[in-house]
């Protein structure tokens, strides 16, 4: 039975917590919350489970000295990027392995001095760090690259992804962390800290994306683009006023040394439909080069009762959950599934 302390109890953390309590395998150890609120409280009560025994705590202190095997770290991503080192690196000496879906992806993007203060915890505590997800994670690094194997020559990967922001009911991540409703004429948010922090988790795609294929980024081009609302919009998390942000599209471009570029085209809507017909589906894939590979994925969640935005929640737990036995079974140190078989220049 592999112990697994819950770390963090927001909208993601909470669907980790109901999977851990209800896999066969998996047994809670611990739980981890900010700000006081939850301290104290049965964490199945914060599930909406039956009681477990285990309550919730905001002492980090008290769950570094929990005996577990993992932690399933799911803070919310925050300003600066790497703001939630110190909690990672602590958790990983004290002994446990880290599956977090908030950054950690491929941590050598950033240098070898970030990547190695990671690598050298991951190393005294004798355990592995992955940062996993679906984007980042998933539809580039192991969706993309496999299909690249199709590939006879590849000129560029083009993925474009697009989330419907208009049930989403947190104002603090719909009008915080996307940008939306912001007013360009007061303060441009293409540049910036915003700009920062989505620049640097992404460039971890656009470096793993190079690496796979046996060659390192050159250059990384961004061209980021805002949609203006012509009229009021309502979202769950609250409108959006005319002149303001309504969609935000993070966009960049890896060049590598070997040939094949990147682009990865993040796209935020208040309104899918002020995009056409191109933006439609949930990620788009494009594979430019002998022969050209086309591909649509979508996560859509089959109870019309459940807001949409539950699907994703769910898809990104699954991929950490499934991935813990992966990660406790590895050696120590940094993390990442490689896709099988990747287009390479030989």
């Amino acid at each position: 039975m592999t112990r697994v302390i819950q770390w963090a109890t927001g909208s993601m953390g909470r669907t980790g917590l109901r999977r851990i309590i209800d896999a066969q395998g998996l047994t809670l150890a611990g739980a981890y919350v900010y700000g006081s609120k939850k301290a104290g409280t049965d964490a199945g009560l914060l599930a909406k489970r039956e009681k477990t025994g285990v309550l919730a705590t905001s002492d980090r202190d008290e769950i570094l000295a929990l005996d577990a095997d993992v932690v399933l770290h799911c803070p919310r991503i925050t300003q600066p990027y790497d703001a939630l080192v110190d909690d990672v690196v602590a958790l990983l000496e004290s002994g446990k392995n880290v599956v977090s879906i908030a950054g950690f992806h491929w941590p050598d993007a950033h240098g070898a001095g970030y990547a190695s203060r990671l690598r050298e915890a991951a190393m005294r505590g004798g355990v592995t760090l992955a940062g996993v997800g679906v984007n980042p994670g998933m539809v580039v690094e192991r969706l993309a690259l496999a299909a690249s194997a199709m590939s006879h020559e590849l000129d560029r990967i083009s993925v474009f992804e697009t989330v419907d922001a208009s049930g989403m009911a947190s104002p603090e991540f719909v009008f915080g962390l996307m940008g939306l409703d912001s007013d360009p004429a007061a303060k441009d948010i293409r540049e910036g800290p915003l700009a920062d922090l989505y620049g640097t988790l992404f460039s971890e795609v656009l470096h793993f994306f190079a690496a796979e294929m046996g060659g390192k980024v050159t250059e990384i081009v961004p061209d980021h683009r805002l949609t203006l609302a012509e009229k009021d919009i309502e979202t769950a998390a609250g409108p959006i006023r005319p002149g303001h942000v309504a969609a935000t599209e993070w966009r960049w471009t890896a060049k590598t040394d070997l040939g094949p570029e990147l682009l990865l085209s993040i796209l935020w809507t208040a309104d899918p439909s002020l995009h056409g017909d191109d933006r439609q589906g949930h990620w788009t894939l494009r594979l430019d080069g002998r022969p050209v590979i086309r591909m649509t994925l979508d996560i859509e969640e089959g109870d019309p009762s459940k807001p949409p935005s539950r699907a994703l929640t769910d898809a990104t737990i699954a991929v950490a959950i499934n991935a813990i036995p992966h990660v406790v079974a590895a050696p120590p140190g940094l993390f990442a599934f490689h896709p099988p078989a990747a287009w390479s220049a030989a």
